[in-house]
């Protein structure tokens, strides 16, 4: 059952010098401008209830506990409704991080001057509102009474005059997807979508111009318009009557009905943003600081642990308001000290749940050269240290020989450091890395809030929080003379699904891809992928006889195939198409 959060006071930002700073308001929703001018208030409170660490804070680790504390209190809250990206919390939760970066003096680095980047998410398909279907003359509800086959082919106006039991070439057809849909019942890897294109190109086949079907079988329906969809469209058009609709409309199959009907889908976009300030301390190398802002919303986008029950709100205090606040933290400190071996690039990624999308933007998009980022630090998930272990994750260790030797360099090490070399994974250092970026991610590991409405602000652990920013800080200020870092690829990893497989290609998809496949955004060297010539940029259309027309297809396709079997894979390179061998 899901707990309500206690909402922590909106506090304005820790102005630490005694300077002028412009405020800017980017949205109308709210008079953020009102919340962050209030007056200041120290959380006292239980400030260290969570804190079973015996190290007692300096006065500055308080202050900085206390900064933190505010951020995350703030992104968290239910008033930012899960900060689903694209979504109005989302939007507020940019506003928020960019007045920060005002307040600490930060240049704005995103589009058109300003410090919000935005850009599109493909959210799928809408029935577009020139679609109609009409049976005598009776205009149909859609989505009630019809939907389109939600990969079918487009249409402009067909109309005629047909008997349900007569299937006439150059006539629509009339099928009953009952015995065929039975037939597959006991079938393991039974689709009904698979159904559906078999029927539709045996129609085709034999001179229809269109099909309409419709399930007499008691149990009811079986199809349902996925807006999602991204298969390749149908041969032919095709709609989906709903039982109800059948028997209302078309109750008798021996008589002779006027179909009038047109087909056609509208994109559904969101736009999300990317939030970027600059620190030019005329530096020749810029390092890049980042984490993702977004979380989950209400878990509409089906990436909720939580199966079933009301609707509730994802606060993502972990995933990752703590890694945004650890770099508006940063972002403070950096733009204070004295030491200015570098400039500072601070990105707070949104749609990172949804695939990385924003930090793919940027580094297709970049608002600075690439070739001027020394390395690149990600924070995801470092708010739950775990006092009695003491141990965090950093990965990207393998991504240049400099790393060893610059952390070592830091002196005080309040906690221990599990390494991985990889420098990709389920975060937006992959994105970085992918440009032969250096990158190191730090996380503090999983929890059982994880993608729940549990992940809430008073289980975060804000002194362990403080600890690893102060690491970071030191890591970088304690290395003032390395020159640009050398960049060395290493293993590759996968991101999470639903599928559970043995194997992989070796490939790294690009998630941010909306069109049929999985398009492939770099490819491993020594893997089954490079080994049968697949390249950056090709797009997999099939795996064997399993379709990949998304990421996710794509991993249940892998999840059919063991070590050392072969296959085809059907690859998209421009506009030709190649069946490759691959060995797995």
């Amino acid at each position: 059952m899901y707990r309500s959060v206690k909402l922590t006071p909106i506090y304005a930002p820790c102005l630490r010098e005694k300077k002028k700073a412009t405020l800017f308001v980017f949205t109308s929703s709210l008079n953020l401008l009102k919340i962050l001018g209030m007056v200041r208030f120290i959380v006292v409170l239980l400030l260290f209830a969570n804190i079973a660490s015996a190290q007692k804070p300096s006065k500055n680790d308080k202050y900085v506990l206390n900064s933190l504390k505010q951020h995350i209190g703030f992104l968290s809250s239910d008033i930012l409704k899960g900060r689903r990206a694209g979504d109005s919390g989302e939007v507020l939760a940019a506003d928020y991080i960019a007045n920060q970066f005002v307040s600490y003096g930060l240049i704005p680095k995103g589009a058109d001057g300003g410090f919000l980047q935005p850009f599109s998410i493909f959210d799928g398909k809408d029935i577009s509102q020139s679609t109609y279907f009409k049976v005598n003359g009776q205009s149909l509800i859609p989505l009630i009474d019809y939907f389109p086959i939600s990969n079918s082919v487009s249409s402009n106006a067909i109309s005629a005059d047909i008997s349900p039991e007569l299937n006439e070439t150059g006539q629509p057809w009339i099928i009953d997807l009952a015995e065929p849909l039975e037939q597959q019942k006991s079938n393991p890897h039974f689709d009904p979508s698979n159904v559906v294109i078999e029927l539709l190109n045996n129609a085709h086949a034999k001179g229809a111009p269109a099909v309409i079907f419709y399930n007499s079988n008691p149990d009811g329906d079986q199809l349902k318009f996925d807006s999602k969809d991204q298969s390749t469209p149908t041969i032919i058009p095709a709609v989906y009557l709903t039982t109800k609709a059948k028997d209302d409309y078309l109750a008798d199959l021996s008589s002779s009905y006027r179909i009038d009907f047109s087909i056609s889908f509208s994109p559904r976009i969101r736009i999300a943003r990317n939030v970027v300030g600059y620190i030019d301390n005329g530096a020749a190398l810029t390092i890049v600081l980042g984490a993702h802002f977004d979380h989950l919303g209400y878990g509409e986008d089906g990436n909720s642990m939580i199966r079933g029950g009301r609707a509730a709100i994802h606060n993502g205090a972990d995933d990752n308001a703590s890694g945004t606040s650890a770099i508006i933290e940063l972002a403070s400190q950096l733009s204070r000290s004295k030491s200015k071996p570098y400039n500072y690039l601070f990105i707070a990624f949104s749609a990172e749940e949804l695939g990385l999308n924003g930090s793919k933007f940027f580094v297709d998009n970049p608002t600075i050269p690439l070739n001027t980022i020394n390395y690149m630090i990600n924070l995801d998930m470092v708010g739950r240290l775990n006092d009695s272990t003491k141990s965090i994750t950093v990965g990207g260790y393998g991504t240049s020989p400099s790393w060893k030797s610059m952390i070592e360099s830091v002196k005080q090490k309040p906690f221990s450091i599990r390494f991985d070399s990889s420098g990709t994974g389920p975060s937006d250092h992959t994105s970085f890395y992918r440009k032969d970026i250096p990158v190191l991610f730090f996380f503090t590991g999983l929890h059982t809030d994880y993608h729940k409405p549990s992940d809430d602000a008073d289980k975060i652990n804000y002194l362990g929080t403080v600890q690893i920013v102060n690491f970071i800080r030191e890591l970088i200020l304690s290395n003032p003379s390395t020159p640009k870092l050398a960049f060395t690829k290493t293993r590759e990893q996968q991101t999470g699904t639903s599928a559970r497989f043995t194997v992989s290609m070796g490939i790294m998809p690009d998630y941010s891809f909306s069109g049929n496949g999985v398009r492939v955004d770099g490819v491993s060297d020594n893997r089954p992928a490079k080994r049968a010539g697949v390249l950056a940029g090709d797009v997999i259309k099939q795996l064997g006889v399993h379709s990949t027309s998304s990421v996710e297809g794509y991993m249940q396709a892998l999840s059919k195939f063991k070590k050392g079997e072969q296959t085809t894979v059907v690859i998209a390179r421009g506009d030709k198409e190649f069946t490759l061998e691959i060995i797995f």
